[in-house]
């Protein structure tokens, strides 16, 4: 393709707007345009991009016995109502009604239309194991979207869903996807992805990994440690905290005024946050109870924990006179409002704290909570801290790093073959549930999270697996015909082996062109220029500046297609041995 013809524009400067480095490329390289909050159009490079990964994704899928399918974007509401989703999902599931005045909704995930389409189909024990996918636009009406393609509302999404007749079976096939999906991220030129433990959510099941891409850029935060291996979410970490002892005192009720934060209180007592109690409340959306977490003052509440054990979710709450609850004074002693009251781990073994009086400009020093208020069992509602302790191999050794969600798998179990009623029958005649799992990966947000932790100041460096083009041809000076000649032959010929080009043929200053092939970050780079056209020699170079070198115009297509091969074998060096479904049957 000639890039005089390519749609798109591309820009010097980058744009205010973007936060992070990957949003700010993608719209400077004429990769994505704006449509509206969280939606956005792709333009060729981008699309040319997705189109590679999903073929990558494609090839791995129907290696492990996945059978290609497509779901309706646009399902009943009723379809939903069967799994209970219907109602328990919130804004971020979008609902309508048709001119029938019929429920809809946009499918965010598929387990539902899954098991719709195959509960007829898998009556018997002799139809499984089996696997089905679909590559499909998904709609999440995300409050905060944002960095581009890493958070957005609509959405192309590779979701897998397994049906098996035990557990044994469907662990062994998990094994088989968590290899796959390895092999999609080592082929997509980003090995480094790591595999951390998660929380189910709105999915369900008892087991779900994440692969996390670290990077500052992420949203995620990962919790690591080097002495053991631990590699799990935030969200699902246990939080084990050692508080030294520091001898009983007596309760004494002190007057602080205007005291109503952490930092007021302990600056006013000349105490610490790690000998203080603090209070965060809470309402539940279903019924607006409330919800009073204390816990130490330096750490803070973990709120997936926190909607896990009351069963519902969760808002900042709303205080108000009639609650009892005395905001900014609110403590464990003689609380007397209407409320769930959760006591979390941190403050196990605080022998003497400071707390809320639950009177306006009071607080309690030397409180115990045993002692005084009778508390003896302990929640974890809070998030570990960078140094903690290591709930798996009990050293002070945690790290705390920022990732990028590039895929989930999930072990669902019976979810939603139990309320949806699919069944089968065994050897014995007798009905069973299927188990399912259920495998993902967003095809927008992967390539973006490449372009993340894959550039320079100037612009994307794409793996050549995944890149737009695999090679930039540049005629430096348009205007001089031989060296126009000279280039039109080389693409000419490049095209015909089968090599992917975009060729710049335009009469620009070479600068413009570099900056422009920057942008579009393609692996291969070869440039044609009078001087060493004279020299019959041309010059390639690597986008990423491992390769620079001249060679014969006459051997110039080779040499290319040898580069390339180069980059390719660098790219296969990190990936697995494939896993086939077969080798666990």
């Amino acid at each position: 393709m000639r890039l005089r013809k390519l749609v798109g524009d591309r820009f010097k400067e980058r744009p205010s707007d973007c936060e992070f480095d990957s949003h700010a490329l993608m719209v400077k390289g004429g990769y994505i345009k704006y449509m509206a909050n969280g939606i956005f159009s792709l333009y060729h490079p981008m699309k040319r991009i997705t189109k590679k990964i999903e073929e990558i994704i494609r090839q791995e899928m129907d290696a492990v016995g996945g059978q290609e399918v497509m779901f309706p974007v646009v399902m009943p509401g009723s379809l939903w109502a069967e799994s209970g989703r219907y109602e328990s999902v919130g804004d971020e599931l979008l609902r309508f009604t048709d001119r029938n005045d019929s429920p809809m909704i946009l499918g965010m995930t598929h387990e539902e239309a899954a098991v719709h389409l195959v509960r007829e189909y898998a009556q018997s024990y002799a139809k499984y194991p089996f696997m089905i996918y679909q590559i499909q636009t998904k709609f999440r009406d995300e409050a905060r979207p944002r960095a581009g393609l890493i958070r957005v509302r609509e959405f192309t999404m590779k979701d897998a869903y397994s049906f098996h007749t035990s557990q044994e079976d469907l662990e062994k096939y998990y094994d088989v996807v968590y290899h796959a999906y390895n092999r999609i991220y080592q082929r997509a030129g980003i090995p480094e992805v790591i595999t951390v433990k998660s929380d189910s959510g709105m999915m369900g099941g008892s087991i779900s990994h994440e692969y996390m891409l670290l990077t500052d850029a992420g949203e995620d935060s990962i919790v690591l440690c080097d002495e053991c291996g631990l590699k799990a979410n935030m969200e699902v970490v246990e939080n084990r905290v050692e508080n030294p002892s520091t001898g009983l005192e007596t309760l004494e009720k002190v007057h602080t005024p205007d005291c109503k934060t952490i930092e007021d209180v302990t600056k006013y007592l000349d105490s610490t946050e790690e000998t203080s109690c603090k209070a965060v409340v809470y309402q539940k959306n279903m019924t607006d109870e409330y919800v009073i977490v204390f816990l130490r003052g330096d750490y803070e509440v973990n709120e997936t924990k926190l909607v896990n054990l009351v069963g519902d979710k969760v808002h900042a709450a709303d205080i108000t006179p009639e609650s009892g609850i005395v905001a900014g004074f609110i403590g464990p002693y003689n609380l007397n409002a209407k409320a769930q009251v959760i006591v979390d781990v941190t403050l196990k073994g605080l022998d003497s704290m400071v707390a809320g009086a639950n009177e306006a400009d009071y607080h309690y020093k030397g409180l115990n909570l045993e002692r005084d208020c009778g508390i003896t069992e302990f929640a974890d509602v809070s998030k570990v801290k960078e140094g903690g302790v290591c709930p798996v191999c009990g050293k002070k050794s945690l790290k705390i790093r920022r990732g990028i969600e590039v895929g989930n798998i999930f072990q669902l179990g019976t979810k939603y073959t139990k309320t949806m009623h699919m069944k089968y029958a065994d050897s014995g005649n007798t009905e069973k549930l299927p188990i399912m799992g259920c495998y993902g990966i967003g095809v927008g947000r992967l390539a973006a999270s490449v372009c993340e932790v894959s550039h320079d100041d100037y612009g994307p460096i794409w793996p050549i697996s995944i890149a737009p083009w695999q090679v930039h041809l540049c005629c430096l000076k348009a205007k001089d015909a031989a060296c126009l000649e000279a280039t039109d032959k080389l693409y000419k010929e490049l095209t015909k082996a089968g090599v992917e080009v975009i060729y710049d043929d335009r009469d620009v200053r070479p600068g413009v062109m570099f900056a422009d092939a920057d942008l579009l970050g393609v692996p291969v780079r070869v440039m044609a220029g009078p001087r060493n056209l004279e020299n019959g020699q041309i010059e390639i170079a690597s986008r990423d500046k491992s390769i620079q070198k001249l060679v014969s115009i006459d051997n110039a297509v080779d040499e290319i297609k040898a580069v390339i091969q180069e980059l390719f074998d660098k790219i296969n060096e990190k990936v697995e041995e494939p896993v086939f479904a077969e080798d666990f049957e």
